[in-house]
């Protein structure tokens, strides 16, 4: 993924309703930012600003766009502005609630409301390594969170959204661990399908190989690829091999069956079931993985895994953000 080199916005500039409280974090798509309206209540703003197409220096409010990245940004740009505006229509616990979207300084912004905790990848690179040969995330816990993604993810699709970039990172736990899915890769997605490809749109690991084509047809199947790509990092610690290796010398089904001595049997045969290369060959909605996924619940195999942090995950999770400034929330940039 690119980085972000454009100026952010400044402290107490004021944003249509909303002032500026700062900067909370930044990629190569996107800048991200902590916001208040005028009775206080906090929010996420969302500012479209591809470092690759446009540049913001200090001071500037109206980003430079070269002439020969313009038809490029200006794609994208409607297409970040159709993303807000199907997300908004969309009430799910599991699902990040855009409230508002707007245009001003020659692009877009993208209102979330405003939500306390941490990624789900940030725990999974605490806990990695503490413990050698043993589950980084129990396997109970997995199969909760993943449990309640999926259900957000199924009211994206039945939206006509995909979200194309399912990965721990935008997989968000708030205080209480309930999962909020971020940052949808959508526009990032119609960028790279531009000619003028300027930069790789997916995470590799967690992208599936039509990803990384600009022919093959996206669906259900290419998000649920993702799934299984997340669960096998918070499981072994670290994404799977990219999808562009495994076609060549796929390693992924060894390190799967590596981790037998941890995890089930059924669980690891369901990540499987997800990262199949042939797009075919997965499950075609999310509702048929979903049913497997709580088969697993029922079988001995699963019943009888050790979990020896039995109020580890659930005890991290209520107390993500204790320690953190106001303001770390919804933070996963594009």
């Amino acid at each position: 993924m690119a980085t972000q080199t454009n100026a952010p916005l400044p402290h107490g500039h004021e944003l249509g309703e909303y002032r500026i409280v700062r900067k909370i974090s930044s990629g190569g798509f996107s800048i991200v930012y902590l916001a208040e309206d005028s009775a206080g209540q906090k929010f996420a703003i969302k500012e479209y600003l591809p470092s690759s197409l446009v540049k913001r220096r200090e001071g500037q409010l109206v980003p430079e766009i070269p002439a020969a990245s313009e038809l490029t940004f200006r794609n994208g740009l409607r297409c970040f502005f159709e993303e807000g505006r199907a997300l908004a229509r969309i009430f799910h616990p599991n699902v990040v609630r855009v409230v508002n979207f707007f245009r001003a300084n020659e692009t877009v912004y993208m209102v979330m409301a405003f939500e306390r905790g941490r990624s789900l990848q940030e725990i999974v690179l605490r806990h990695r390594g503490r413990q050698p040969g043993k589950e980084v995330l129990p396997e109970r816990h997995v199969l909760r969170v993943f449990n309640l993604v999926m259900n957000g993810l199924r009211e994206v699709h039945a939206n006509r959204l995909l979200h194309l970039d399912l990965k721990p990172a935008n997989i968000y736990l708030r205080l209480d661990g309930t999962p909020l899915l971020l940052d949808f890769g959508a526009a990032r997605r119609a960028l790279d399908a531009e000619p003028l490809k300027l930069f790789p749109m997916y995470t590799p690991g967690f992208a599936a190989p039509e990803l990384y084509r600009r022919t093959q047809q996206l669906g259900p199947w290419t998000d649920i690829y993702g799934i299984g790509a997340s669960m096998f990092g918070c499981m072994a610690g670290q994404p799977p091999q990219p999808a562009d290796q495994r076609e060549l010398d796929d390693k992924v089904p060894q390190t799967i069956d590596a981790m037998a001595d941890r995890y089930s049997r059924p669980l690891l045969d369901l990540i499987a079931w997800c990262l199949k290369l042939d797009a075919l060959e997965r499950p075609q909605s999310v509702f048929t993985l979903q049913r497997a996924l709580r088969r697993i619940h029922l079988t001995p195999e699963a019943a009888q895994k050790p979990s020896t942090a039995a109020r580890w995950f659930d005890t991290l999770a209520s107390r993500a953000g204790t320690r953190r400034r106001d303001g770390e929330g919804v933070t996963q940039p594009g």
